[in-house]
């Protein structure tokens, strides 16, 4: 299966619930966007790490990172490989002793170790087709410095609590499916990824 390169292009908390943040994925060659909803203690770490912040004490991201180090484990790359009733999965791709060992990572974890790891990351087109945005041109930015501008802007302005709970709501239900599409287009239009894939996970349930 032909795997397609990603990179971080935002991490923002959401508006809506201050216990939900969006970390969202651009794929490198095309004008789509994958939103992922993660917790406040994941989005912390990846601010932390995309800032070039070193805490006090190590984060369990920095342990794990250390521990790779300490024990000679590559991180040679990550993949979103499954997407299951609104849950990503992913894997980590590492090499132990010249063996490649595949292992089963939450979605926000991984990403808080490509950050630190420098690896890339990968997804595949199904995941892409049921959960990715589509911006249009005119919504693209206009350069990579504009890009980069987009990214600093949403995840140092983060202030993150410790709590790590995501909850989970149902407001959307009450709308008809052309009023949820409109929606859906005004929310890509002014890149709110947090309600727009709130949107997106109801109507693939009707």
């Amino acid at each position: 299966m032909k795997k397609i390169e990603l990179d971080i292009v935002a991490l923002s908390q959401t508006m809506a619930q201050s216990n939900n943040y969006a970390v969202v994925l651009s794929e490198k060659e095309g004008n789509r966007r994958l939103p992922i909803i993660i917790g406040k203690c994941e989005a912390q770490s990846i601010a932390l790490a995309l800032e070039g912040m070193q805490p006090s004490r190590p984060l369990t991201h920095d342990l794990m990172k250390n521990l790779f180090t300490v024990f000679s484990v590559q991180l040679k790359e990550v993949i979103i490989n499954n997407l299951v009733e609104g849950v990503f999965y992913a894997r980590l791709v590492c090499v132990v002793n010249g063996e490649t060992v595949e292992v089963d990572a939450r979605s926000s974890d991984a990403i808080a170790l490509v950050v630190r790891h420098e690896c890339p990351i990968y997804t595949y087109e199904f995941i892409l087709e049921a959960a990715g945005l589509e911006l249009k041109d005119d919504d693209s930015p206009a350069s990579e410095e504009s890009q980069q501008s987009e990214t600093d802007s949403s995840y140092s302005a983060l202030d993150l609590p410790s709590d790590d709970a995501i909850e989970r709501h149902a407001e959307f239900k009450k709308y008809t499916l052309d009023k949820l599409k409109k929606m859906l287009a005004e929310a890509i239009e002014k890149e709110d990824y947090r309600k727009a894939a709130q949107i997106r996970d109801e109507l693939n349930k009707r």
